[in-house]
């Protein structure tokens, strides 16, 4: 896991790199690669690559970057794992290819120059790449399937400038510091600024599964290359049947492949309890685990403490425990904004506990993260198909809808604090009959009629205009232009593509990597999804849990897999003060008060925009 970065003046007769702003975007990201730094410019002086070392595999000198080809035309700087490489290092030898070193940033060389763009559908892994190809005189930027690394850029009309953060080409020149409206309003909509948008204007994010070419006629569109929604669909005659243990095995031996110990994150959860069997199913022996303790959280349902404990004894793990109090947070906080690439209404936890891997030497740490999504752990996967089943013909009566959620207003706002009613009550009909209306119902902080309160009117109207909140959800359980065929799988595709990618993904990569750390996620893995995806499509219910708890040859405690979920929750109701929620005063007929999301939100934004 690195940090990458790279300018490319385009024009026939463009300038010769900056070379000074260069490393300036490389270093703004020192923290994700401790281990080393490197820089290239081509003959020309109008391509420059750059790149931050977090040595993981091949931790010699041959494993630097931006790494060359043995011909000297492809020139590659890479973040992330390629966890097939020695597969498919083991077929490109077997066709005479040769190899100097041993990692798996030489591997995309080659398959480079054997397929080009299309080398991409052979990788199993999380990625974000830029490849200069010198004859070309072109430059290929790509992102994995699912988002785990993640990938900007600028575009001036005379150059592009990419990095791995947000914060590298805002904070640098490389790009305008004015924020953008849709982003703002993907922010307060979802708690986390949807993709391609991001907080600055000028500065998009390439969309996940795909690739963008850029050369002297400037940049093509992004071109995808792998839809997770069509992961879902079986092939033709195939056995669409959940075959959980081995294809979870599978994956979690894949995510083992590192030069360094691997750890993991524990918490009292189905998820990384079953992850630490499997991975001692895997033949690890040296296993450090880690989890966060709150003394607010003491003796409550929402202490993970005992059962974590529990599952480290189960699996003779060399257990962590990292107690944070308030003072703590407030002495870390403002380093924690710091850090963040992005506003974000969570990432706490994961800075966090990342922290507390560091301070035990860990660079590598196995989490969860992604089973909720995979094996329905959400309560969306209850709410949604039961809403829209209720809503569904009602909404159909012409300007019901609207008409009952301006009602709804109105009342609200007049019974003030008299009454306890959610903000998004109003909405319900209006939003509620269909997947993607409910989808954002449940998983929204504020909702669409409310941004003209926090934006102005006609901010809010150019912000939603462009953003697009219901087609931006409806794409991504789309396949040729059709949803799929079960509630469950829609449900499991948007959370994967919406909250998991937009929100817990890249707070995962900013979160982790402020700490050096390297965070892998094997439930988060497109073969995983390609072998358990087409009998999820014919899933109606969830009852996936029990298989996941139940995948280690030694089984979860019963007190884990029946455990209700509590999420990798800290007690940010206890601790308002510390990130001073009162500090911003709401327009009087803005219920800014429902949850602390919603508090937390608003004060970001605020914060942002004062």
């Amino acid at each position: 896991m690195c940090g990458i970065a790279g300018i490319y003046n385009y024009k026939v007769q463009g300038d010769i790199v900056d070379q000074n702003l260069l490393r300036a975007i490389r270093d703004h990201m020192s923290s994700r690669g401790p281990d080393g730094a490197g820089e290239w410019l081509c003959d020309k002086g109008r391509m420059g690559l750059a790149h931050r070392r977090l040595s993981i595999v091949d931790l010699s000198e041959r494993g630097r970057q931006p790494m060359h080809s043995s011909c000297g035309r492809y020139v590659v700087t890479y973040n992330g794992e390629i966890y097939n490489y020695p597969q498919l290092r083991a077929q490109l030898e077997a066709q005479g290819r040769c190899f100097v070193s041993d990692s798996d940033t030489e591997v995309l060389l080659h398959l480079y120059e054997l397929h080009g763009r299309n080398m991409m559908r052979l990788l199993r892994g999380m990625y974000a790449f830029g490849i200069w190809d010198d004859e070309r005189q072109g430059l290929l930027l790509a992102r994995d399937p699912y988002g785990i690394k993640p990938l900007y850029y600028v575009n001036d009309g005379q150059s592009v400038s990419f990095a791995s953060q947000v914060k590298a080409l805002g904070e640098t020149g490389a790009a305008s510091a004015e924020y953008d409206l849709a982003g703002l309003a993907g922010f307060l909509l979802f708690g986390a600024v949807p993709e391609p948008f991001t907080i600055y204007r000028d500065i998009q994010c390439l969309p996940a599964g795909s690739s963008l070419w850029i050369d002297e006629h400037g940049l093509d569109s992004p071109l995808q290359f792998q839809n997770l929604a069509e992961l879902y669909v079986p092939v033709a005659d195939e056995d669409a049947t959940a075959d959980v243990a081995p294809a979870l095995l599978d994956s979690v031996k894949h995510h083992l492949m590192a030069d360094v110990p691997v750890g993991a994150f524990l918490s009292s959860g189905v998820d990384s309890g079953a992850l630490v069997g499997l991975m001692r199913d895997a033949g690890q022996r040296d296993i450090k685990t880690m989890t966060l303790a709150f003394e607010e959280f003491r003796g409550t349902q929402q202490d993970e403490t005992p059962l974590a404990a529990k599952v480290a004894r189960q699996y003779e793990t060399d257990h962590h425990v990292k107690v944070v109090t308030q003072t703590e947070l407030q002495q870390n906080l403002a380093q924690f904004l710091k850090d963040m690439d992005q506003p974000s209404v969570d990432g706490l936890n994961t800075w966090l506990i990342s922290k507390a891997a560091n301070e035990i030497g860990l660079k590598v740490a196995l989490s969860g993260l992604g089973g909720d999504e995979l094996f329905g752990g959400y309560p969306s996967f209850r709410d949604l198909p039961r809403w829209t089943k209720l809503f569904g013909l009602p909404a159909q009566i012409p300007g019901l809808g609207p008409a009952t959620r301006r009602l709804g207003e109105v009342i609200l706002s007049a019974a003030g604090s008299l009454v306890s009613v959610s903000p998004k009550a109003p909405g319900m009909l209006e939003y509620g009959a269909n997947l993607a209306g409910a989808y954002l119902l449940r998983r929204g902080i504020f909702m669409p009629w409310e941004l003209p309160k926090i934006l102005g009117r006609d901010a809010a109207e150019v912000a939603l205009a462009r953003l697009r909140p219901l087609e931006l959800i409806k794409r991504t359980y789309c396949v040729d232009g059709g949803g799929l065929k079960s509630n469950y799988a829609s449900i499991s595709a948007m959370e994967s593509a919406l909250y998991m990618r937009n929100q817990l993904l890249r707070d995962s990569d900013w979160a982790g990597m402020a700490h050096s750390l390297e965070i892998r996620v094997p439930m988060v893995d497109t073969e995983l999804l390609r072998r358990l995806g087409p009998a999820l499509q014919q899933k109606r219910t969830s009852t996936g849990k029990r298989l996941v708890g139940t995948s280690p040859k030694q089984p979860l405690p019963e007190s884990v897999i029946n455990r209700s979920k509590t999420g990798f929750s800290i007690p940010m109701s206890n601790w308002k003060s510390a990130f001073g929620l009162e500090r911003f005063e709401p327009p009087r007929n803005l219920n800014v008060d429902a949850h602390w999301s919603r508090q937390w939100t608003y004060a970001q934004y605020r914060h942002l925009v004062v």
